[in-house]
């Protein structure tokens, strides 16, 4: 099978890794990619956002399956070019994808379709927003409406900042504040079959102790040994069926990577958010513990066929992802500083630990910073707590100027478990 995937993350390394080591992928495209990427798969210019562009390069390679990663050429309907063109493609239509392009779209859905969650609304001006804020009280939930690469929420106690981040939005939906730990869960849908993978727990703020500004994330883990057996049983049944099912109804099908933040409130679990594509820094974790082939579980979901897959097999061990970010992040990121040990996690790590590339770029022979989110270093281990090892382990032999990473990632489940 040739398959192309576009993007050019971590997610989308994680992807390509994953694609690689599977017997039925014959050719491994990847459009734009980064400096990672280009070791496992061949690397083509493309305009992610254009969907005649991505097509007509699916077409001229041939590929079997187009993977579209990233929300924003979603929500854009590249999803819908590519099919278009006779093509298969794994990524919901722009339609579909308006679930993570619309926080008010996705209060809708779920208001539908009985799906548990926060009580919102959604505003568009000022008194709109204080009155909000006012119903609610702190701690504030603020969400951009659009797209704003994981960084559009703010939880905060301050009055002013939450009212200052609602002011700047076009369209904003504030919501009340949901206690209890945060959980993610993937599943793969054709539509109607929901195929839900393993849950992850990732880490959102930038500083240890769950300090500092949101963020994209800044590291996860899985398995979740803290987790109710049942629990993907119950959001299988109470989240993502209901969503796909409703989405269908609505005439939208959604076709892709469904993914799912949830808290385990005391009231039960409870949505915070959709989104319509694989998550960073989830996917690194997930995928590491998928022993099921990936190409095929994604060209069933592609042809409407996912009825036809059989179960998934998963790995019994854990993987801890920790993203090494670029000095100033999540503001604007200094970009251009070469990045070394790469090379010595390679000879010293591996197969137990490796570098997923995100923000990176070739100048010359080096390789070099290009983003907020530079490098995610995975590994796995019998345990959290050797997973953990492995991955600060390789951690501490990159060497970026200024680059930062958080040190808690998976402690407090690993010296729980």
């Amino acid at each position: 099978m040739k398959v192309l995937v576009i993007g050019g993350g971590a997610r989308e390394h994680a992807l390509c890794r994953s694609l690689s080591l599977d017997p039925d992928v014959t050719a491994l495209h990847c459009a734009p990619g980064n400096a990672g990427i280009a070791e496992v798969a061949e690397l083509h210019p493309v305009d992610a956002l254009d969907g005649t562009a991505v097509a007509a390069l699916a077409r001229d390679l041939g590929a079997e399956l187009v993977v579209v990663g990233p929300e924003a050429p979603l929500v854009a309907g590249v999803a819908d070019v590519v099919r278009e063109a006779g093509i298969p493609c794994f990524g919901p239509s722009g339609q579909a994808a308006q679930l993570e392009g619309s926080k008010a779209f996705a209060k809708d859905v779920m208001a539908s379709s009985g799906v548990p969650t926060a009580r919102s609304y959604a505003c568009t001006t000022p008194e709109e927003v204080d009155r909000a804020l006012d119903a609610f009280g702190p701690p504030y939930v603020v969400k951009d409406d659009g797209l704003a690469a994981g960084k559009g929420v703010v939880v905060t106690a301050d009055l002013e900042a939450a009212r200052q981040h609602g002011y700047a939005c076009d369209r904003v939906v504030i919501e009340e504040f949901l206690d209890g730990p945060e959980v993610s869960l993937f599943a793969i849908t054709d539509g109607t079959t929901v195929l839900p993978l393993t849950p992850a727990q990732d880490f959102k703020r930038a500083l240890d102790g769950d300090e500092g500004p949101n963020t994209g994330g800044m590291g996860a883990y899985s398995p979740l040994p803290w987790a109710d057996p049942k629990l993907v049983d119950e959001v299988l049944e109470t989240v993502l069926q209901p969503t796909v099912d409703e989405l269908r109804r609505r005439g939208t099908p959604f076709s892709g990577l469904l993914y799912a933040g949830l808290a385990i409130t005391g009231r039960g679990v409870r949505v915070i958010e959709f989104n319509a594509r694989f998550g960073d820094p989830e996917t690194q974790v997930v995928l590491a513990r998928l022993r099921t082939p990936l190409a095929g579980v994604l060209l069933h979901a592609a042809n409407g066929t996912l009825d036809a897959q059989p179960a998934l097999s998963w790995r019994d061990e854990a993987a801890v992802t920790v993203v090494v970010a670029s000095h100033n992040y999540p503001g604007t990121p200094r970009t251009g500083d070469p990045i070394e040990g790469l090379d010595e996690i390679a000879a010293e790590d591996a197969p137990h630990a490796y570098v997923l590339h995100a923000g990176t770029k070739h100048s010359g022979d080096a390789v070099v910073s290009a983003g907020g989110r530079v490098l995610s270093v995975t590994a796995t281990g019998a345990d959290l707590t050797e997973a953990r090892e492995r991955a600060y382990a390789a951690v501490g032999r990159i060497r970026l100027d200024g680059a930062q990473h958080r040190t808690d990632i998976a402690a407090q489940a690993a010296a729980a478990n």
